[in-house]
């Protein structure tokens, strides 16, 4: 029996094609599944996908499950207990950032009653279904992107450009970028 036809960006890495296979592309609309996302598009920022999945337990770990509501209220304690932790990616910026991104990520869930309501709002509600047939036509930003990063910035947010916004976006369904040979095109489009 022939595999199903997969976007390229999965190397035959299990964890990868796991990822592809299951999550990647699927509307969220769970706020904790929103920060995890968030959360390691910001890590991957100058690094590959495959190091962040490689990883993804040990920041689900060192993270307390990505409860963006303990993460806000992180001291130096544990920020240092971050810079010492072997598993995850140990950059200073990029912790100090989360731990930032956590408080915003609540403000946001008070304004709104729930970052889903407010991210959503960056797609009119919907996902944007493009019709991608080479991984080369992918862009790797776009107008939403743009707009949620300003708006992401302006709230107090870090490490959230235009670039990983789309990477984000892309994670969270709120734009189906499969390309339309791949068997998941058409599942996540449902």
């Amino acid at each position: 029996m022939q595999p199903p036809s997969r976007c390229p960006w999965t190397n035959n890495n299990p964890l990868m094609i796991d990822y592809h296979d299951k999550e990647w592309g699927v509307p969220v609309h769970d706020d904790y599944k929103h920060f995890e996302f968030i959360i390691l598009d910001a890590f991957q920022a100058g690094l590959s996908w495959q190091t962040i999945i490689n990883k993804r337990e040990n920041f689900r770990k060192a993270f307390d499950g990505f409860d963006f509501e303990k993460i806000a209220r992180y001291d130096e304690k544990e920020y240092l207990r971050l810079m010492n932790d072997s598993g995850i990616i140990r950059n200073r910026m990029k912790i100090q950032a989360t731990i930032a991104n956590a408080k915003a990520f609540n403000n946001i869930r008070k304004e709104y009653g729930s970052f889903d309501k407010y991210i959503w709002q960056f797609t009119k509600y919907q996902t944007i279904k493009n019709n991608w047939k080479t991984i080369g036509e992918v862009p790797a930003r776009s107008r939403e992107s743009d707009m949620m990063s300003k708006d992401l910035i302006r709230r107090g947010f870090k490490f959230v450009g235009s670039t990983i916004c789309y990477a984000y976006m892309q994670a969270a369904g709120m734009v189906n970028d499969h390309l339309t040979e791949c068997f998941r095109y058409h599942k996540v489009a449902l």
